[in-house]
């Protein structure tokens, strides 16, 4: 459909549009469509400035805002894949410039930029976001000082990030070569530009994922570089991602990113800040002459106290010398005598020791004869033939005592007192027998009946056993419900009829009506009192 047809051309539109009528109507999707096109090929590149506001990241990746100024706002679409690519993430209350072109969305009739770029307006937009992220990231803990590693000493490998070309690397080799010679691994990366952050990021991490030991060296230090600049020239080292980056790394890093007056984010989150370049390296080796002067100094200092220490023991020695005698055997002469004399008598004194023992055991032996042993057993044999004698003798005189006891008891337990004793207790049960065949008194009579009515007005009161034409009502645990004050709207009940139970529930309140009081049935019999 060409333009000339929605506007009102002479085509064709068959029998629906009258003869008379050379302007046929359009439909609402028709003239939204060509309204969306007429946009995009009027306005397919534009450039806007503006205040962010009503920043939405939706699910699918795309970000829809508002760019407003004082006047005057318009609604705008990023789509997934251009959100990575901005120089800088939206967010509220930044101004920014943006480049897209102007569409509109027909199913509202509204008109949007579709954005392709972002970028900071200024310098106080780009330092302002600046802030909000800094302090981000101060609340998540990044710039703690418990978290930064300490600088080794005496690195053996050190790793620079920076451009391979230009004086920042030639004054860091230059200045580790004086200093301290060791093994220096460049990485190349560009520092300035949309891709600066991320050949950073993925420098540190590359240098992070080397192991001990294998065929490139794993570096011990790790140095991240770059000249002076604007704050746009910067910008790419206050990239969040690569912040978290340096703050994920396992090797220590020296931030040395501008000159001494210049502040990046990656400044807070390395493990320690450098000035410039070439005090990086100035921080990150010691000055090998001054350790081998200062290891020489050592030396010296040990050979002095060797020789002090030296000189001491010979004098101590010279001094105790003066005081031994001439030859070296008069020191143990006496001793060695005493040694002998000691000797001679030892072995005498054991042999007197000896001697006096064997006098005590024979003399021990002559009283230990087997007539000693025989005659102790003679005693206690004797001892026992008595006591079994008297207990003999205590046996029978108990046994006679029990069998006159026996006879005693034998002679009053004879058959004619034990038949008294019966024909004693038959005469009593006769005689209770006569009393229970007579007639009952007329009160207790009443009083039997009395009691039966009232057992049988009990059997018809009795909650357990409800009557036919009553139930009586239960809660969920099995107690008897006596008031309506007890019931809830909504609450489960069951009713127990004679012959089962059914379950209810409680749809209302109803007014509480007084419970009739249940008299016995009247009875044709006098009861009386039964007490």
């Amino acid at each position: 459909m060409s333009d000339d047809y929605v506007f009102g051309g002479s085509a064709d539109t068959g029998a629906a549009s009258p003869a008379r009528d050379n302007n046929p109507p359009l439909s609402i999707s028709e003239l939204s469509f060509a309204l969306k096109r007429t946009l995009e090929d009027r306005f397919g590149h534009v450039r806007l400035r503006g205040e962010v506001s009503k920043v939405n990241r939706h699910a699918s990746g795309h970000v829809y805002l508002t760019l407003k100024d004082d006047k005057s706002a318009i609604d705008g679409v990023i789509w997934k894949g251009s959100v990575r690519a901005l120089g800088v993430q939206p967010e509220t209350g930044l101004e920014v410039i943006v480049t897209g072109k102007i569409t509109s969305y027909p199913a509202r009739s509204s008109y949007q930029i579709v954005i392709e770029s972002m970028e900071a307006a200024g310098a106080g937009a780009l330092l302002a976001q600046l802030e909000r992220l800094k302090a981000r990231l101060a609340g998540e803990g990044l710039f703690e000082t418990s978290r930064k590693r300490p600088i080794p000493l005496y690195p053996r490998t050190i790793g620079v990030i920076t451009s391979p070309t230009g004086a920042v690397i030639r004054d860091i080799l230059h200045r580790l070569a004086e200093r301290w010679p060791c093994h220096v691994i460049v990485w190349p990366v560009v520092v300035q530009g949309d891709a600066a952050s991320g050949q950073v990021a993925g420098a540190i991490r590359g240098f992070d994922a080397l192991e001990a030991g294998g065929p490139i060296p794993r570096p011990d230090l790790l140095i991240v570089a770059r000249g002076g600049g604007s704050v746009e020239d910067l910008w790419a080292f206050n990239d969040e991602g690569l912040a978290r980056t340096v703050a994920a790394a396992t090797i220590p890093i020296l931030s040395a990113v501008g000159h001494e007056t210049d502040t990046t984010l990656i400044d807070f989150v390395s493990d320690r800040r450098a000035p410039t370049p070439t005090g990086a390296a100035e921080m990150a080796t010691p000055v090998l002459a001054e350790l081998r002067a200062f290891v020489t100094d050592l030396e010296r200092r040990l050979d002095r106290a060797g020789a002090r220490v030296l000189e001491d023991r010979r004098v101590r020695l010279r001094a105790v010398a003066r005081g031994l005698p001439a030859r070296p055997e008069e020191l143990v002469a006496i001793p060695q005598q005493r040694l002998d004399h000691a000797a001679s008598r030892l072995l005498a004194g054991l042999h007197r020791n000896t001697e006096a023992h064997h006098r005590r055991l024979a003399g021990v032996a002559g009283r230990l004869g087997p007539s000693l042993l025989h005659r102790v057993v003679e005693q206690r044999a004797a001892r026992l033939d008595g006591q079994g004698a008297r207990l003999a003798g205590a046996l029978s005189a108990n046994r006679a005592k029990h069998e006159q006891r026996l006879l005693r008891v034998s002679a009053r337990l004879s058959d004619e007192p034990i038949r008294r004793r019966l024909d004693q207790r038959q005469s009593r049960l006769d005689a209770l027998s006569a009393r229970l065949d007579r007639p009952l008194p007329l009160s207790l009579e009443r009083a039997e009946a009395r009691l039966a009515a009232l057992s049988r007005a009990l059997a018809t009161l009795d909650p357990r056993r409800p009557k036919p034409g009553f139930a009586r009502i239960d809660d969920e645990t099995g107690r008897m419900i006596t008031s309506a004050a007890e019931l809830s709207p909504g609450q489960a009940v069951s009713l127990v009829f004679p012959d089962g139970a059914r379950g209810a529930v409680i749809e209302g309140e109803a007014p509480a009506r007084p419970r009739p009081a249940i008299r016995p049935r009247a009875t044709g019999v006098d009861q009386g009192d039964l007490f």
